[in-house]
């Protein structure tokens, strides 16, 4: 077990730390601002439309360039694969496209395989990440993630980062019937590892990652500022925010500090 100290409150006995991936362990809008470009252009190439549409695409798929910033409705980032493919073939059908799912799932699939071959172009990763996952594994804590994205994804992500032989377990959305809020993935990480909720944190940029945690009862959700919230709105759920994962610290055990309402909310 470990301590985790955040903000000056301690955060005792922790045997499993789950953390987010996008906006929490890599950079959020990077990630998925590419992924989006990259997605758009193969749907427009498919369908043999223009530039315009490629934005209209990006947009509706989630991504503010003028803002340099995801859009907090999401879908990409937020929501589950198919939930953002169906926004694509909206946006489609919005402009006089019938039926074009099949070219829109083929063009996911084709960017995944795209960006797998240059994942440096992709993944960028938070201050602090890799330093925490180590800081955790040597300390007995075990790691795990629950993501939006594709499991496999998210393992390629990790391998990339060199921490993925630290991570016990990944669960994507896709292994779930439920995503974020719902505690799904996090009922079936405490499964999996066998671990008491009592015993788990929860790590993550977005007010569904923490209220996921809040909803698996687990002992304290943590909120990053890296991501989709702002610290207004974490604090309004959670006691426990950081600016990022670099201000979250493993003491050892015995190095307790005052403690002040572990529940996290």
């Amino acid at each position: 077990m470990a301590t985790l100290s955040v903000d000056q409150k301690a955060i005792h006995e922790v045997s499993l730390v789950i953390f987010d991936k996008d906006g929490t362990l890599i950079e959020l809008y990077h990630y998925w601002s590419q992924m989006v470009a990259l997605r758009a252009r193969l749907v427009c190439e498919a369908l043999g439309l223009d530039q315009t549409h490629e934005e209209g695409l990006k947009w509706a798929l989630g991504v503010d360039e003028k803002a340099g910033r995801l859009r907090p409705e999401g879908p990409v980032g937020l929501k589950k694969r198919e939930i953002v493919i169906q926004a694509a073939v909206d946006y489609l059908a919005g402009v006089g496209l019938r039926e074009t799912q099949p070219v829109c799932s083929a063009a996911f699939e084709r960017a995944d395989e795209e960006s797998r071959r240059d994942l440096g172009r992709f993944i960028r990763p938070i201050a602090g990440a890799q330093a925490l996952v180590g800081a955790l594994h040597t300390n007995g804590c075990r790691v795990a993630i629950a993501t939006v994205d594709l499991s496999r994804r998210a393992r390629l992500a990790l391998d990339f980062l060199g921490f993925g032989d630290r991570v016990d377990l990944v669960v994507g959305a896709e292994q779930v019937t439920r995503s974020k809020p719902a505690p799904d993935m996090i009922h079936l990480i405490l499964k999996t590892l066998g671990i008491e909720p009592s015993q788990a944190v929860m790590v993550g940029d977005a007010l569904t990652d923490v209220q996921m945690g809040l909803n698996a009862g687990l002992k304290a959700s943590i909120g990053v500022l890296t991501g989709f919230a702002t610290a207004e709105q974490m604090k309004a759920i959670t006691s426990f925010v950081a600016q990022d994962v670099s201000e979250l610290k493993v003491l050892r055990q015995q190095n307790h500090l005052p403690s002040k309402n572990p529940s996290g909310g």
